[in-house]
């Protein structure tokens, strides 16, 4: 059904209920053993399950996720390419080399490598001498790379998340979210396509040693395609994975673990119980109208707001009951407004998990209206303001 619109403060909201089946006894029935874990679809944006999903924890080497997607942004812009040559510095060599007690890809000192090779030094093999070499080479230093990683995280939304290297050894400041860590494994398979494809690598070989990808997930018949292991005695063990069966892709974040086995084994379940337990069901069409917004200003006083593909979630088979919806938008919206500009977000809520998060965008354009429309909406916005001033300061008094 239709949603209706309701006014709080400066902020519109649109809630209706839709029906279809929800999160249930079927989702509740699920439990994970890492304190931190998240499920989502790729294609709706879904959340199947999220646990501690917003608690920060130290990401150990899945922070070169991050590292590998300034990487890619590089060459994506034409600052790099796989024929640019990154020099092992001593810092590389020593701090980052296997008597650094980590991960390495067993690079020669003072060699010079073409970033093809690196990159899969630090995908498949997580080497740390492949990270440090990466982020002296871009950034001067690894202490100015963590500051360009932080910065870059900011901009792809990853709202709380900090980095302070490119390798993921221990830092006080750097932290990530199960959530953040999702959204980056998507954003790495959506934007770099061709370039993601290096994280199914299987094994990789540098200076006469062959070394598997240390993803488990890899070995499983599970349709499993990549990303990142990583481990700290802080945080324990964790990875972020993403599997695809039968067109589906499913994103899973697992952390703080206690031994490797049981995160190949609870990364494993989590990915099969997302695609046994879950059925898409579609709740608007792409550019069906999901909501009207109210324009202050305009020659018309609402616009539609629309997304721009279809909204889509997955919800646990077999049950029956509601869920919420919600669109949100700072407004009223000032006119003009262009057609296809975001200006709002819809969010669908299965109890407590907020189970999909879709940008909305104006669905016409509304042009600004005639000076006696705009007085009308000056003096209506002015009696609503004081009415508003008036209630709150009431209320402060109650």
């Amino acid at each position: 059904m239709r949603a209706m619109v309701l006014h709080a403060s400066r902020t519109a909201l649109v809630c209706g209920l839709l029906a279809a089946s929800a999160w249930g006894a079927l989702a509740q029935s699920f439990q994970s053993a890492a304190p931190h874990a998240i499920l989502i679809d790729a294609d709706s944006g879904s959340v199947l399950f999220e646990k501690g999903a917003d608690e920060p924890f130290s990401p150990a080497s899945m922070a070169k996720l991050m590292t590998t997607e300034i990487v890619f942004n590089e060459i994506r812009q034409g600052r790099l390419t796989m024929e640019s040559e990154f020099q092992i510095t001593e810092d590389a060599w020593r701090r980052g080399g296997a008597g650094g007690g980590g991960s390495s890809m067993f690079a020669q000192l003072n060699s010079r490598i073409k970033l093809s090779d690196l990159l899969r030094g630090l995908i498949v093999q997580s080497g740390n001498d492949a990270a440090i070499a990466i982020s002296e080479g871009i950034a001067g230093s690894e202490e100015n790379f963590g500051r360009m990683m932080t910065n870059r995280a900011r901009e792809i939304g990853l709202s709380r998340s900090t980095f302070r290297n490119a390798t993921g050894y221990a830092a006080p400041d750097q932290k990530v979210t199960a959530r953040d860590l999702a959204k980056l494994a998507l954003h790495l398979i959506e934007t770099y396509p061709d370039l993601y494809k290096m994280f199914a690598e299987r094994e990789f070989t540098w200076n006469k040693i062959k070394q598997q990808n240390r993803n488990p997930l890899l070995a499983l018949d599970i349709g499993a395609d990549g990303l990142k292991t990583g481990y700290l005695e802080e945080s324990g063990y964790g990875l972020t994975g993403s599997a695809v069966q039968n067109g589906q892709r499913l994103i899973m974040v697992v952390s703080g673990l206690k031994t490797a086995r049981d995160r190949a084994a609870e990364s494993r379940k989590l990915v099969e119980w997302g695609f046994r337990a879950f059925e898409p069901r579609q709740v608007f069409a792409a550019g069906e109208t999901v909501a009207e917004a109210s324009v202050y200003g305009g020659a018309q006083g609402s616009v539609p707001l629309v997304a721009k593909k279809p909204v889509r979630v997955l919800l646990p088979r077999g049950t029956g009951d509601k869920i919420t919806a919600k669109a949100v938008y700072d407004g009223p919206l000032v006119a003009p407004v262009q057609e296809g500009k975001a200006v709002g977000r819809l969010r669908i809520m299965r109890g407590d998990i907020q189970a999909l998060d879709q940008p909305l965008y104006a669905g016409a354009d509304v042009p600004a209206g005639t000076i006696p429309q705009r007085a009308l909406d000056a003096a209506l916005e002015v009696g609503t303001g004081l009415f508003r001033r008036a209630f709150e300061k009431a209320g402060a008094k109650s």
